[in-house]
């Protein structure tokens, strides 16, 4: 059974940019319904936290040290099957590989500044929403 939320993150290079109106217009043009949403910058150990899945992975501490170097635009976002919904419209995680007209073809320079971040399953959907929101910031 598939869920029917996704967060999502602007991230700090896309939000430098002056890109979160057009992204976040984008998202309600594609029927996405936004049920939280908080401007925020995620300290570095925040950042550790949130990402701690991909520890061992070589890119962490360029992707923690990146989502701490400035502010974010965060929002738990709800349709029919979020999760596969919204990785479809934002594209592939590398912008050079992003279909034409998605996020991430439109507002991403490279693999780690790829404009956002969506959940990757309905199950980190839930733990990534609770990460920035209680219960009663959803609407």
């Amino acid at each position: 059974m598939t869920g029917n939320i996704t967060l999502t993150m602007v991230k700090p290079m896309a939000v430098k940019k002056g890109y979160i109106g057009p992204i976040l217009a984008k998202i309600n043009e594609a029927g996405f319904k936004i049920i939280a949403m908080k401007y925020t910058k995620l300290s570095l150990d925040q950042a550790k936290k949130f990402y701690e899945v991909h520890k061992e992975r070589p890119f962490y501490n360029d992707l923690v040290n990146f989502m701490s170097s400035g502010p974010i635009v965060t929002a738990i976002l709800e349709k029919e099957n979020a999760v596969e919904s919204y990785r479809n419209f934002i594209g592939a995680t590398n912008p050079a590989n992003a279909e034409p007209g998605t996020i991430r073809a439109l507002y991403g320079t490279d693999l780690e500044k790829n404009a956002v971040h969506g959940s990757d399953s309905d199950e980190n959907a839930i733990i990534e929403s609770d990460f920035f929101f209680s219960k009663v910031e959803r609407y």
